[in-house]
């Protein structure tokens, strides 16, 4: 009983066979059918590295949302240098909420040389480069995000010189926290005094031929210090052409959160817009000299988050590649041989064409000519 059950099972599956197999006395090969099957598995394999390439690659994905953290602060993170004496100059942060940061809650004034070294010339040269590289192609922004943490330091190599040459720059670097509402970090002439209408620099002192708001910014970021991505005024450097000039920069902060396979972290992207003038009041050109970054907050929040193919996925394009070749190539070799055939058969048919025979009495036939064995004669 249990034996005729098992063969009737067995027969139910043989009929249920979607792959009948052809015994190979049945089956013709031909040298067409083999360079077609030749062509088939190169592309196949090529494909399939192709698509294992596609596999292991990753892309980032943008989502927006309304940013609703307004009580956090905000981390500006800042490496300047200005082309004068540290005691000529003073930097600090006022928001809109007359808030006012003093530079000495987090920045450093360190005396240097404003001219650089042969290799943080290079350095220099390398950073300008890859701003210019960012500006025309927006998706190596995607290749840093993945390579944050693993790429090198971005910061300003020290000098690799001796040079004996006293210092004419001060470098203003270090990081201040501030509210997140719109507001103006700047550096102008005097150290910042607190004042009750706002605040003031002590600028009496210092000669007007003294003023050179020639700088460079080796690194300007907000929120998290993440090693690895450049900022959009990283390598910046402006030299004036004035002794009264104005240096601007209109920023706009976006709160960015990046999720990668190797970090996660919440930091800022931000655009930029520069802008630079000649003080004149005798003109019609008022202000103050110095460099002022004024920066505002956007409402929205992106994250950007690295993706990668699912597994399944890359399994279902693997068969559509394999299966979609095995049937394309099938009909194009089919067609090709119907057609091949038909020719074939044209010129068969024309090679025994029957010819007409003239007759003596003027009328001619259609019949073939007798053959005749001239081995006889």
């Amino acid at each position: 009983m249990r034996r005729l059950n098992r063969k009737k099972t067995l027969n139910l599956m043989k009929e249920l066979d979607a792959f009948p197999k052809v015994p190979e006395s049945y089956v013709e090969t031909s040298a067409s059918g083999g360079t077609v099957s030749l062509i088939a598995f190169t592309t196949i394999a090529f494909l399939t590295v192709m698509e294992f390439m596609v596999y292991r690659d990753t892309w980032m994905k943008y989502e927006y949302e309304v940013d609703k953290d307004f009580t956090s602060k905000l981390r500006i993170n800042i490496d300047i240098t200005v082309a004068m004496r540290c005691q000529y100059v003073g930097a600090d942060v006022l928001d809109l909420a007359e808030t006012m940061v003093a530079s000495a809650d987090g920045l450093i004034y360190e005396p240097v040389i404003f001219d650089l070294s042969p290799r943080q010339k290079e350095w220099q040269r390398i950073l300008q480069l890859i701003q210019s590289r960012l500006q025309e192609e927006h998706s190596l922004q995607d290749v840093i995000f993945k390579s944050a943490f693993k790429s090198a330091a971005t910061a300003l190599p020290p000098r690799e010189d001796n040079s004996l040459q006293s210092p004419d720059a001060c470098r203003i670097h270090g990081h201040l926290y501030v509210n997140k509402v719109a507001g103006n970090f700047h550096i102008t002439v005097g150290k910042a005094i607190p004042h009750p209408r706002g605040h003031a620099h002590l600028a009496a002192l210092v000669s007007h031929e003294s003023y050179n708001f020639s700088h460079r910014i080796d690194h300007l970021s907000f929120g998290e210090l993440i090693p690895g991505i450049i900022n959009p005024l990283d390598g910046t450097e402006k030299i004036a052409s004035d002794h009264n000039q104005m240096f601007q920069y209109f920023i706009t902060v976006v709160p960015t959160k990046l999720h990668t396979y190797k970090i996660s972290a919440e930091t800022h992207q931000f655009s930029v817009t520069e802008r630079e003038r000649v003080i004149n009041h005798a003109a019609g050109s008022h202000g103050v000299s110095g460099i002022f970054m004024k920066y505002d907050i956007s409402s929205l929040m992106v994250t950007v988050t690295e993706e990668h193919m699912p597994f399944w996925q890359f399994l279902v394009r693997l068969c559509g590649i394999i299966g979609g070749i095995f049937s394309t190539t099938g009909i194009l070799h089919g067609f090709g041989r119907f057609v091949a055939e038909i020719i074939f058969c044209r010129f068969k048919l024309n090679s025994y064409r029957p010819t007409s025979v003239s007759l003596p009495d003027g009328h001619t036939s259609n019949h073939l000519p007798p053959v005749t064995d001239n081995s006889t004669h």
